[in-house]
Parts: structure tokens; sequence; C-alpha cells
């Protein structure tokens, strides 16, 4: 019901086609490695091989496919582990559909995507936004301003060509900056570098 439900809410997208699907992680990942998509959506929970494991997998196997979990508000744990796995967005079931669309596209076009309720719920497991907004502020205190603005921008989901548009950069210079940032904050990838974000006050979550 859940993939069906999926499916449909794609179709109504023209610029998102699912070439296929599975039943379980197994299968997922065996589908992944002959289609080699764009973006992978991977449910935490499935047989066979739960998300996380599929997830992991995929960045193995094959490492230009983006994961988005789909996860529930009772899988906190989960959520935290997947950040682990290199996964480039999380969204909510029973969220917003308009959610899903914009996270595969934003996915797709090399960011990352985290619902926003799945945003502040993460960020409640570390102990509270406001109680963690100085600790992440600490955290940030050695970045330049541009660096700084491309933080943002990764947190409110833009891919690095909308961030070299949006500040009139090369792309080239936008992956620079990533790399620096992501070296400065001990972060491994786009997901966590936008939880950071958000803790310190740079993005505010919506919805």
């Amino acid at each position: 019901m859940i993939r069906a439900g999926v499916r449909a809410i794609l179709a109504t997208d023209p610029g998102i086609e699912v070439v296929g699907e599975a039943g379980d992680g197994r299968a997922a990942v065996d589908l992944v490695r002959a289609h080699r998509p764009r973006v992978a959506l991977l449910d935490i929970r499935m047989p066979k091989l739960d998300g996380l494991s599929a997830a992991a997998e995929i960045r193995r196997l094959v490492p230009e496919t983006a994961t988005v979990m789909l996860t529930t508000f009772g899988e906190d744990d989960h959520v935290a582990r997947a950040l682990g796995h290199g996964a480039s967005g999380f969204l909510l079931k029973a969220g917003d559909p308009r959610e899903l669309v914009a996270g595969v596209h934003a996915v797709a076009a090399g960011g990352a995507y985290l619902s926003p309720r799945v945003a502040r719920r993460v960020i409640e497991l570390g102990g509270g936004r406001m109680a963690r907004r100085p600790v992440a502020r600490d955290r940030l205190a050695g970045l330049t301003e541009r660096e700084l603005q491309v933080l943002a921008l990764v947190g409110a989901g833009l891919s690095n060509a909308e961030i070299a548009r949006r500040l009139h950069l090369v792309e080239g210079t936008v992956k620079s900056y990533l790399t620096s940032i992501f070296t400065r904050l001990d972060v491994r990838n786009r997901v966590q570098a936008a939880i950071l974000a958000y803790e310190a006050g740079l993005v505010e979550p919506t919805g």
C-alpha cells in the first residue's frame, strides 16, 4: 500500500520516472544495480534487508545513486543511524505529498532534503534545539561568511548548481567551499551539515 501511494504521488510529476519497485531491501539493491537511478527511495523497515543496510550496500555498489529514507516518528533511532550511512534525504511516510516530490528533485539535483518535521525531530533527539544552538554555533564559529552562506543554502536543500546561481559563483567554487565546510565541521555529508545549519539557526524549519 505504501509503495502504491508513493508511486501514485511520483506519477503526478512529469519530471520523475519510476524505473523499478521492490518489495524488500535485497530486491531494491538488485534493482538499483540494474537500473542505476539517480535516486533510490528506501523504507527504513523492509524485509530481508532493512533500509539502513540497503542504503549502505547501494552506497558501496552504486555510489552515484543517492538514497532517500522514508521514516516515521517512531523510528528515531533508525534516523540517527541512517545519518551515518550517507542518506541524502529523510521524508515522513505520512507527510505532505509535495515534500516527496520536492525531496526527490532536490536529491536528484545533488542536494539534500530533510522533511521539516524530521529535521526538528532529529534536533530534538539531541536534547532540544535551544539547548543545542550554542553548541552548534560554536562549531560554526570557524567558518567564513561565505562558507556560512553556502551552509545555509545546503540546509535549505539547494544543490551545488543552485547555490552557485544564488551566490553568483561557479559550481567548482561551491564544491571547494563544501569540502572546507565538511572538514571544519567534521561532518560526512550534506544531511549532517544541514542538521547543523538547523541547530545553529541558519535555517528555520517550516511546515
